[in-house]
Parts: C-alpha cells; sequence; structure tokens
C-alpha cells in the first residue's frame, strides 16, 4: 500500500477513536451513559451483522464459540465503554482518553502472567515509563477521582479482551467476531442500564446525530480501518501509533468542549506516549517452550 494511504488510513481511524471521547461527553447530556453505549453498539452490531450475511462471511457454529464471543462482547465493547462513558460525568475527555490508552501496557503485563510471553527489556522499560506518566497525569498525587478509577478499569477490560483475542480469536472471522461481539457488548449495557442507572433519552436532531456518530463512524467505520491495517501491516508497528487516539481525545476535547489543556495531562500523556511506543515498536515477542 502507498506510504501516504497508509498514512491517512491510520490518522482517520485514530481520530475517530479520540472523537468519541468528546462526543460521547456531549451525548451523555442527552442520554444516559450506558443506555447511549447500548444503543450505539445495539446499532452497530446489527449494521455489521447484516454486513457479514451480505458478504457471506463464516459464523460460530458451536454454543461454545458464541458464549466465547459475548464473553469478549462484556469486556470489549460493554466493559470499555461503560466505563469511559461513565468516567466522563466526573473528568474531563481529554484525561479520559489518555488514561483509557495505557492498555497496550497492561496488555504485556496481563500476557506474560497468563500467556507466559517473553519481552524485551526495552518493553518493560516502556511499561514503567508508561505508568510513570498515569501518575503525571493524575497530578504526581494519587488522589483518585471516580471517573479516574474508572478511565484505568476501561484500560483494564480493554486489555483483558486483547489477550482473550489472542487466545481465541484465530478461531473466528474478524468481521464476524467485530459484529457480534458489538450486539452481545450493547445488549449487556441495556441491562446494565437498567439495573444501575435511571435510563433517560432526550430525542433531538443532536442526540440522534451523536448515537448514529458513535454507531457509525467511531464504531463500524473505526474497526474496520484499524482491522484492516492490522491485516496489511505488522500488528506491532501498527500497534504504535495507538498512541494518536489519546491526542486527538485532548484535541477533540478541546475543540469541542473548550477543556484547558493542563500541563500535567499534556507532560503525562507524552510519558504514555513513549512508554506505548516503546512496547510496540519493532516488538517481537516469545512464547516460551516447556
Amino acid at each position: 500500500m502507498n506510504k501516504y494511504v497508509y498514512g491517512m488510513l491510520v490518522i482517520i481511524t485514530t481520530s475517530l477513536m479520540g472523537s468519541g471521547f468528546a462526543i460521547g461527553k456531549i451525548g451523555i447530556t442527552y442520554i444516559s451513559p450506558l443506555l447511549l453505549n447500548s444503543l450505539r453498539f445495539i446499532l452497530a452490531g446489527i449494521i455489521m451483522t447484516i454486513i457479514v450475511g451480505l458478504l457471506r462471511k463464516p459464523t460460530p457454529r458451536k454454543l461454545k464459540d458464541w458464549l466465547l464471543i459475548a464473553v469478549i462482547g462484556f469486556f470489549q465493547s460493554a466493559g470499555v465503554m461503560g466505563c469511559i462513558f461513565i468516567s466522563l460525568r466526573t473528568i474531563s475527555a481529554s484525561e479520559s482518553s489518555i488514561l483509557t490508552f495505557t492498555n497496550p501496557l497492561i496488555v504485556i503485563v496481563l500476557s506474560t502472567i497468563f500467556l507466559r510471553v517473553r519481552y524485551k527489556l526495552s518493553q518493560w522499560i516502556g511499561v514503567l515509563v508508561g505508568f510513570i506518566g498515569v501518575f503525571i497525569t493524575l497530578g504526581g498525587h494519587l488522589d483518585f477521582k471516580i471517573g479516574t478509577g474508572l478511565s484505568l478499569l476501561a484500560a483494564v477490560s480493554w486489555a483483558t479482551a486483547t489477550t482473550l483475542i489472542k487466545v481465541v480469536g484465530e478461531r473466528f472471522n474478524t468481521w464476524a467476531l467485530t459484529a457480534y461481539q458489538m450486539l452481545f457488548g450493547g445488549i449487556f449495557l441495556f441491562f446494565l442500564s437498567i439495573v444501575f442507572e435511571k435510563p433517560s433519552m432526550l430525542i433531538n436532531w443532536t442526540s440522534t446525530g451523536i448515537v448514529l456518530w458513535l454507531s457509525i463512524m467511531a464504531s463500524i467505520v473505526q474497526f474496520s480501518i484499524w482491522f484492516y491495517l492490522l491485516k496489511i501491516g505488522d500488528p506491532g508497528k501498527t500497534s504504535a501509533f495507538l498512541f494518536l487516539a489519546p491526542f486527538f481525545g485532548v484535541l477533540f476535547g478541546h475543540l469541542l468542549l473548550d477543556e484547558v489543556i493542563k500541563i500535567n495531562v499534556v507532560l503525562g500523556g507524552l510519558f504514555i506516549f513513549i512508554g506505548i511506543f516503546l512496547v510496540n515498536w519493532k516488538s517481537t515477542p516469545k512464547i516460551q517452550e516447556y
């Protein structure tokens, strides 16, 4: 692929990832957080399921496979986005995006513990630098807000889903996995909305546009481009570009919400970006043989 086209696709998908934080914060003024994400992923899941059918992509046959996809959907869609959007009630979109995108660092830790993957010293240095960045982002102290904890929990949930996909992902078609995990995630979020919040929704052109943007642009288009880039390029090098997503999260937070970009957030974000870069760039983890 032409490097300029590749670069453009990277910018499009990471900017769509980052846009979800600021647009989501606007959206929760019209629709309660869990319900908003439920609508987002159910709509996106239905559209993707139709696409999977039209393209005749293979779908799971066994109950065990459907349960695995449901578990992935719980962590990837319900866990990640549920925590993010509730966190936006107490912290800025900029902080939430930076803390959430520490997930590649947590993947290293989980892969080492559960998958017995061996990583280079430079990658562990990246993990250390990344978590120093988290500390700086929090203002150099441990005065956690509820939103702070939820953003970090979103990162852990994302890392958990990534680890699960590493283990069982090869048994599923990528398009089918994307479609059904979003659909299951949306269903989980709907029931969580009923149990843990008082669902509310103000229907107007703005709220409708937000749901459509989050469903189509920030879910279907973003996931499709990202998975395509992972398929055609080296996954390690491609994943390094994830550091652009929180940059766009901060940028959209400033442009759409007039959020003040604090120096500790910028400095902490820089450390996290460097950490993720060290973890992913030219990474060649090896499975330990027993």
